[in-house]
């Protein structure tokens, strides 16, 4: 697959509306009491599940298929993986609020998860 401008500004909308549900998610289950790293866990799955199918209509164009479900989540597990350990890491050794930390989590991870999804999960 050819990656165009256009397909960056497509991901960047629907990466962009998965950190939303990714950030409220993580925002109402600490709120809820939940410990750090299972919030952040848990609302990065929800966010993968919604991102691959945003991706998949929107970005890419391409069918919904358990083949590119499978690679899709295998991917954002190495995002998950990127996105948790700096959010543990900025939040307890260095101290940033949560939230903060999060959003740098969603931030580092998302360059890579573009790369991987453009060139192997929804290559032509």
């Amino acid at each position: 697959m050819r990656v165009s401008l256009e397909h960056m500004a497509r991901y960047g909308v629907a990466g962009g509306s998965a950190a939303v549900v990714d950030l409220a998610g993580f925002h109402l289950l600490t709120a809820g009491g939940a410990p750090l790293l299972p919030a952040a866990v848990g609302s990065f799955l929800v966010a993968a599940l919604f991102n691959y199918i945003v991706s998949s209509i929107y970005v890419f164009n391409t069918p919904l298929s358990s083949h590119r479900l499978f690679a899709f989540v295998l991917f954002a597990t190495v995002g998950l993986v990127i996105n948790v350990s700096v959010t543990v890491a900025t939040a307890d050794l260095l101290g940033i609020p949560a939230l903060l930390a999060k959003t740098t989590g969603i931030a580092t991870a998302f360059g890579l998860n573009f790369l991987m999804n453009a060139v192997i999960v929804f290559r032509a």
